[in-house]
């Protein structure tokens, strides 16, 4: 691994933004050259302003959405090595080495365990499985490493999925059996559990899952995640 790109998609993460990248410096080893790219998608509060403000942050407009966003990112990247990270969500100490270590493995691919910052049984139980090496267990707060050169070959994110970007490259990686657990833990915020409910947002998200299995369209999906979530 030569340079590493994190890739940022955001949209009005104006609370949120500063303290991911102040922590991103805090928690790399410092050991690899990297560069650090948010993705806006039309964010309509301060988040613009504080990137710029920061000299060490690469800004990328995109159309609104994580695949759009994200695959804008990539494009800007010139790192051979992509980190795909939620704008709330935090990743252990010296990731980077853990990154690399797994490339020195010829492991091209995979994430870290995940944990919630809340102490909510559902999310405990929840959180457990993210250690299984399955792709039922996976999803993008977990966030992502791959190398680019296999994020091209496989496609990209598809754009065409508003919600489930995440789980549908995930598979493609599992159906080339390039996909590694990292035994390390990510942390992640439990806020959109916190404001729709738990055992609400649980269900809809089983709901999700067992709904692409069953081969239900994207417009479908969609238009399911839109009548349930409150946003």
């Amino acid at each position: 691994m030569n340079k590493l790109s994190f890739i940022i998609p955001v949209y009005n993460e104006e609370s949120a933004i500063n303290k991911l990248i102040a922590k991103l410096q805090q928690l790399i080893s410092n050991q690899i050259v990297f560069e650090i790219i948010v993705v806006d998608g039309g964010s309509t509060d301060a988040t613009v302003a504080i990137v710029r403000n920061n000299p060490e942050v690469i800004l990328v407009h995109s159309a609104k959405g994580r695949a759009k966003q994200m695959n804008a990112g990539a494009t800007k990247s010139i790192g051979d090595v992509l980190y795909f990270l939620h704008s709330d969500t935090y990743p252990p100490l010296h990731f980077d080495l853990s990154i690399k270590n797994e490339l020195e493995k010829d492991n091209k691919a995979g994430c870290f365990r995940m944990k919630f910052d809340s102490k909510h049984p559902v999310l405990l139980i929840s959180q457990w499985f993210t250690r299984i090496n399955h792709i039922c267990c996976r999803g993008g707060d977990q966030s992502l490493f791959i190398e680019k050169v296999l994020f091209n070959d496989i496609g990209q994110f598809n754009e065409s999925l508003i919600i489930y970007e995440d789980n549908d490259i995930t598979g493609r990686l599992y159906a080339k059996n390039q996909f590694v657990v990292i035994n390390k833990t990510i942390v992640t915020s439990a806020r959109k559990y916190l404001q729709i409910g738990v055992w609400r947002l649980q269900y809809i998200f089983a709901m999700i899952h067992l709904k692409r299995k069953l081969g239900y369209s994207n417009d479908s999906i969609l238009h399911y995640y839109n009548t349930k979530i409150i946003k």
